[in-house]
């Protein structure tokens, strides 16, 4: 019995691997998973059995070198950094708080939250699912879903490159204001004074802005009157923006192996200097009106199609998908590597530190907001003292308020004589010219992008006290933020080319860094003089 059971065992096997054999000759030859299931049918003997080892070996062959000689990242944690590093940028800085301010406050973090795990998270993990498993860059990956398709690989090279360009311009802006920053007042702080033979004065462009506004735009930059006025390059933007491409190339000439390493500290320092931003902010009279007005929900804003619109415009924007900058760096992960948890992970990241972001700009504009307020009042209360006893009559004006020291009337007060003079003087009080002073109204000036990072924000850190270190931290953690993107938006270039023409990565880093300067300045020279 257990001879003849082993029999009708054998015949059975026959019978199986003949049925599998015949379904098979009927598929693609060239597919490789067909291949491989050939090559275990094959195992089991009949015709074509030496054929069939030979492909499916040499196909094994190749993947085995493959995995040997593609480069890995030396740890699990290096890898989550640069994926950070790439999602987690400038505009987590500078964009999604003037997001929550235009778009409800936060009630705008609802539909942000909503569209991150139905849309943000399922791409992420899917641009890590593919990069890991073909191990390959963008073009790559377009190739092997489909030959017809590669050229969305390549245009994915082409968006990089082109983004690269001008996110190294703002690391270049950041690393001039870091290199002001070492001064005592800082140079932002005041507008400057012009001598003459006869007399000093401040410039009356300053005079009509601010200080920061006037070294932003005729200092840093130093901008023509209009587009038209063409001129030679701004020489020491020139300087700043070779030494951010320098950087760049430094850190990516050996690929991960070198980038991987510099991201421990461009990753994690912007966490630092958050905190210490938002431990310091919070000590500061009137950040907590900051916050409070940011987090005052309007629920009806949730309504309008446009805030969804932006709010899913800033989950793309923030994960970096599409670019293939995260299809890069996966690329260098094991296949067996829990991309699942990685995108989940990195997502929530990227949400958090936005959040701590605005917490961090709101705060500091709500101080901000305080001292402008505080001049405000000073100059109006000026200006009540001048009306007295011709427009406004004594009597209107509290007991309890001293006007013999009008910057030491405060904001409370200032708003009961206004309510007062309003009261009584309902249809003069226009053309008295008096300011409201509200708050409210500071803080609802929406600002973004370089008016947060290089007016906004610098005029609250010159009435910082130890000013200048905090502008050191502040432009050393936009440089960091802004190489983290840079790696990844560069991986997004050098990968899929290294992957698709085999050039050495030392020699096509160079190449793109060079290219990258002399590209950019050539765009610059008609415009800046």
């Amino acid at each position: 019995m257990p001879k003849n059971g082993k029999a009708v065992k054998r015949e059975l096997d026959d019978d199986v691997t003949e049925s599998v054999r015949d379904l098979l000759s009927n598929e693609d030859a060239c597919d490789d998973s067909f291949k491989k299931s050939s090559l275990i049918v094959g195992d089991h003997g009949g015709d074509g059995k030496e054929c069939d080892v030979e492909e499916g070996g040499s196909h094994g062959e190749e993947e085995e070198e493959e995995e040997e000689e593609r480069p890995a990242w030396n740890s699990k944690l290096q890898y989550i950094l640069a994926q950070v590093g790439f999602s987690v940028g400038l505009g987590n800085v500078w964009r999604f708080p003037y997001l929550c301010q235009k778009n409800g406050g936060g009630a705008y973090l609802v539909p942000y939250l909503i569209l991150l795990i139905l849309i943000g998270i399922p791409l992420f993990f899917l641009e890590l699912a593919v990069g890991q498993r073909i191990r390959r860059g963008s073009i790559g990956v377009w190739n092997y879903i489909s030959p017809r398709l590669g050229g969305i690989g390549f245009a994915s090279c082409m968006v990089c490159f082109f983004v690269a360009l001008y996110y190294n311009v703002i690391i270049g802006w950041s690393l001039f204001y870091f290199s002001q920053s070492f001064q005592q007042p800082l140079p932002w702080h005041e507008c400057p004074l012009v001598k003459n033979k006869t007399s000093t004065y401040v410039e009356p462009e300053c005079e009509k802005s601010s200080a920061t506004t006037y070294y932003w735009y005729r200092e840093a930059l130093n901008i023509s009157d209009n587009i038209s006025e063409g001129g030679g390059l701004n020489w020491k933007m020139t300087v700043c923006l070779l030494i951010a491409w320098s950087m760049v190339c430094l850190a990516m000439i050996k690929g991960i192996q070198s980038s991987g390493k510099v991201m421990y500290f461009s990753s994690l320092f912007p966490y630092v200097v958050l905190i210490c931003f938002l431990v310091r902010a919070l000590l500061l009279k009137g950040s907590v009106d900051g916050i409070r007005h940011m987090f005052t929900p309007k629920l009806e804003i949730m309504l309008e199609a446009k805030v969804w619109r932006e709010a899913a415009t800033q989950v793309f924007f923030a994960l970096g998908l599409g670019f293939g900058g995260v299809i890069a760096f996966s690329s260098y992960n094991k296949r067996d590597n829990n991309c699942h948890f990685d995108a989940v992970l990195v997502s929530f990241i990227n949400f958090f530190t936005s959040v701590l972001a605005t917490l961090v700009v709101f705060a500091v504009l709500g101080f901000k907001a305080n001292i402008m307020i505080s001049k405000c009042v000073a100059l109006n209360t000026n200006k009540i003292v001048g009306l007295l006893g011709t427009d406004i009559e004594r009597s209107l004006i509290p007991h309890h308020i001293n006007l013999t020291h009008v910057n030491q009337v405060s904001a409370e007060d200032y708003h009961q004589m206004i309510e007062i003079i309003k009261g009584v003087k309902e249809d003069q009080y226009q053309a008295l010219g008096l300011d409201p002073c509200s708050i409210e109204k500071e803080l609802n000036k929406a600002v973004q992008g370089t008016g947060l990072a290089f007016i906004a924000f610098t005029e609250a850190m010159t009435h910082f006290p130890a000013s200048p270190f905090w502008s050191v931290m502040f432009f050393l953690m936009l440089v960091n933020l802004g190489l983290g993107s840079m790696f990844g938006t560069i991986e997004g270039i050098l990968t899929p080319l290294i992957d698709t023409f085999k050039v050495r990565k030392e020699f096509l880093t160079g190449f793109s860094c060079i290219n990258g300067t002399i590209t950019f300045e050539e765009l610059l020279t008609p415009f800046v003089p």
